[in-house]
């Protein structure tokens, strides 16, 4: 039996405003064997997904700059990519600069968004996460994991999506779809996204993080949709233990 990598990291959880940041204080990896292989049906998965979706960056939501992709995806939270691109189509318009949204009049900004949901407290972390771009950054978007999720409202999902999209950091992010399928398929058995995270940092290869959100969200809006799946379309239904579990179930 392969020996596994042992990953120590210590939390410290911080309320803040109703959001539970996550902050990753430590993380040790230690490798008890080297040369540990990719599982045989990690390999099978992700040659099925390069296969049928390619490997090219895709990100849902439009964006120009560093700046409008960080305000996207803090709209984001709750909330379609669809819904947020109509919303920023005229938000980027009148906010260029980190220093526009940090003047902000909250009540205003707070009808310009409020149909991506939560619209007050994403209203009051986007100036207040500007006014930190502007005091500490010179209104440029950091490209540290430490330095982003000490920015107000972004959390590790956030700031691997500026990472990974902008900086071209390898960056795993996990939404939705990403923690729902990747436990269908085996990678994870966790819920919490940060742990499901540092999972998927363990079973994937660095090339494949940033991928692996890409065509998991495609994949869950086309075909491993909740709750219900179409299981008899899904190209990875041979090497899915969820699928294989539910068809035995199924037949007794």
């Amino acid at each position: 039996m392969q020996k596994l990598r042992l990953f120590y990291y210590d939390l410290l959880y911080e309320k803040n405003d109703r959001f539970l940041k996550v902050l990753i204080i430590s993380f040790k990896n230690r490798q008890l064997q080297r040369g540990t292989k990719m599982k045989k049906n990690t390999k099978a998965i992700l040659e099925t997904l390069e296969r049928e979706y390619g490997t090219d960056y895709v990100c849902y939501l439009n964006h120009e700059n560093a700046l409008q992709l960080l305000i996207a995806t803090m709209l984001s939270a709750q909330c379609t990519d669809a819904r947020v691109n109509i919303v920023t189509e005229s938000l980027f318009k009148k906010y260029v600069t980190a220093e526009d949204f940090a003047n902000a009049d909250l009540k205003e900004l707070e009808q310009e968004i409020h149909s991506t949901g939560f619209y007050h407290n994403k209203a009051k972390n986007i100036i207040a996460c500007c006014k930190q771009l502007v005091e500490k950054y010179g209104g440029e978007v950091p490209n540290d994991l430490d330095a982003l999720t000490a920015l107000a409202g972004v959390g590790r999902k956030t700031a691997n999506v500026v990472r990974g999209n902008i900086f071209h950091e390898p960056s795993v992010v996990v939404d939705t779809h990403v923690k729902r399928i990747s436990k269908k398929l085996g990678l994870t058995k966790n819920d919490d996204p940060v742990k499901v995270e540092f999972d998927l940092m363990k079973e994937l290869p660095k090339d494949w993080w940033i991928l692996w959100n890409i065509h998991i969200i495609r994949l869950g809006r086309t075909i491993c949709k909740a709750p219900t799946p179409k299981c008899s379309e899904c190209f990875l239904q041979e090497y899915c233990p969820d699928y294989k579990k539910r068809n035995r179930e199924k037949n007794r």
